[in-house]
């Protein structure tokens, strides 16, 4: 995760992705930001920068918490306690992300031997989709996860309708006393859903093929959201988009390949067969956890 912060920064500022287009394009170039007015001087890096910073803020803050660093957590998981998973935002991260996934993969498999494909939407300029998919979570997670799932949750179990406490909650929904789970999880399956139908309703979205696997990825994002709160959603969703990406865009840069064939790539290949290692460990872990609270019942 920590490389990818400079390679993304490299891809956006040093490579030649972009060809005839650079970090200079101006914001009017976009068609949905001409509705908002002009811009005057701003371009395309300036708003790149806020989203890196951001998501490097976000990144720092999993590391350190909320209640234990990210190694001394890794140190009592190796040590095979599975039950002080929580007090680190980092590992519930890659715990979560490496589940997602590889139930994407699973997912995709199933849809291939039925003839299903996944097409991602048309783009015409490599840096613009890569400036496109770096906005993206914060975006995402604010409307689908924030607004969506938060402020209902508030609704819901807030015992008063206090400012502080409804900033707590939009930040983490665990700060809410819930009493009753299954209105959550109706909620969260309703936002996943609509989350999934939100990337193949437009022209310029992706193919049918995707609304499973965003459907689950939407299902899977709401229920860390609800768990540990955006800082951990937020940065699964990071990885899903900046940081894949940044390593595919880095194979297509240096060999001078499509994307799409960067994906096909030994490094790709070999960093996509970690995550699914990951995935299974992590999969396991929740099982251990889950049986040990069983015990504890």
């Amino acid at each position: 995760m920590v490389f990818s912060f400079p390679i993304g920064a490299y891809l956006f500022f040093n490579s030649h992705i972009g060809k005839d287009i650079d970090y200079g394009y101006p914001w009017p170039g976009f068609e949905f930001i001409k509705h908002f007015g002009e811009f005057g001087g701003f371009e395309i890096a300036d708003l790149f920068i806020v989203a890196w910073v951001f998501f490097l803020i976000i990144f720092t803050i999993s590391v350190l918490g909320p209640k234990k660093n990210f190694l001394k957590v890794l140190s009592t998981i190796m040590a095979g306690s599975y039950r002080i998973q929580n007090g680190n935002y980092l590992v519930q991260t890659i715990k979560w992300f490496s589940v997602l996934i590889v139930l994407s993969g699973i997912i995709d498999i199933i849809q291939q031997r039925f003839g299903v494909k996944t097409t991602p939407p048309p783009f015409e300029n490599d840096l613009l989709q890569f400036f496109g998919i770096t906005l993206a979570p914060i975006l995402e997670e604010t409307v689908f996860r924030m607004i969506l799932i938060g402020i209902p949750l508030f609704l819901l179990y807030s015992k008063k309708g206090s400012v502080r406490l409804f900033a707590k909650s939009l930040w983490n929904p665990n700060n809410l006393a819930v009493d009753d789970p299954k209105k959550v999880i109706i909620l969260i399956v309703f936002v996943g859903v609509f989350f999934g139908l939100a990337h193949i309703i437009s022209d310029q979205s992706w193919s049918n093929g995707k609304f499973a696997q965003a459907a689950i990825s939407g299902i899977i994002l709401g229920w860390v959201y609800y768990k540990y709160g955006f800082v951990a959603s937020t940065l699964i969703h990071w990885a899903t988009n900046y940081l894949i990406y940044s390593y595919g865009y880095l194979v297509s840069s240096v060999n001078e390949i499509p994307v799409s064939v960067a994906f096909s790539h030994s490094l790709l290949g070999t960093i996509e067969v970690l995550f699914v290692i990951t995935g299974l460990i992590s999969i396991f872990m929740l099982s251990m956890e889950y049986k040990q609270k069983k015990l504890e019942v």
